[in-house]
């Protein structure tokens, strides 16, 4: 259990904002420095049998599983068929340094209640999110999508962009020629290799969980969710937020 009721208050106001335990921990340093847990100490607090409220507290975690589950193994490799595709392995190799700001992945989050979807990039080292709704998953509406979240960046801002090989990402050429970016492919099945975004991607879906019908959803909705998760610290971040990041090597706006 955690040694005071002002941590457990604390705790239990940032799982009520999606925050992880891993985040909460870290930041709790910053906020409270004469106090501090770690993230195990937090998760026992939600699963002990003898905290009162533990079923609402496992609900507001990432997983929301009712027992901790250890991860499994992911699928086997196909191939795919994209046009002039480029492969992740032709990728500069500094990309993965994380050590400059303009490289993004990019996703579509789609649902079954509708033909509308979500489309998600996230910039690799800074973990900044723009999210946009896709009235159809066509590669046309995932192009103006990714035009409107970068347009606006100087080219510096715009270096590389990885995508998955869903058909919506088919016209990856003509993003190429208006942006100036070049796109890559991660290998079929290997979310590992987007892995900020397939993270984000989570996020997402704790404020839109797989059934939501995004024909439903407006763009006040989406700027919202993507205003929390541009301010939700990160571990990876020293527990600083993607935005307070980000603002150091271009301006936007939160």
């Amino acid at each position: 259990m955690l040694k005071s009721k002002e941590i457990q208050q604390y705790v239990r106001r940032k799982l009520k904002i999606n925050w992880s335990p891993e985040i909460i921990a870290g930041r709790l340093k910053k906020e409270m420095p004469s106090q501090s847990i770690s993230p195990e100490a937090i998760y026992q607090f939600i699963y002990h049998q003898n905290t009162p409220d533990r079923e609402n507290l496992i609900s507001q975690l990432c997983r929301a599983h009712r027992k901790r589950r250890i991860k499994g193994k992911g699928r086997k490799v196909r191939k795919t068929k994209i046009p002039n595709r480029i492969s992740i392995d032709a990728r500069p190799k500094s990309v993965d340094q994380r050590k400059q700001f303009g490289h993004w992945e990019g996703d579509t989050l789609i649902s079954r209640k509708s033909k509308s979807a979500l489309h998600s990039i996230v910039e690799r080292m800074t973990r900044i999110l723009r999210l946009t709704k896709l009235e159809r998953k066509t590669a046309v509406e995932t192009n103006k999508a990714i035009s409107r979240a970068l347009k606006k960046l100087p080219a510096k801002a715009k270096r590389t962009l990885t995508m998955d090989n869903g058909t919506e990402n088919a016209r990856h050429e003509e993003l190429t020629a208006t942006l100036g970016i070049k796109c890559y492919f991660a290998h079929p099945y290997a979310a590992w290799q987007r892995g900020s975004n397939e993270q984000i991607n989570g996020l997402i879906r704790r404020y839109l969980p797989k059934g939501t019908d995004f024909s439903k959803i407006d763009k006040d909705q989406i700027k919202k969710i993507e205003k929390l998760i541009n301010n939700r610290p990160r571990k990876c971040l020293g527990f600083k937020t993607p935005l307070e990041v980000a603002r150091s090597f271009v301006a936007l706006q939160s």
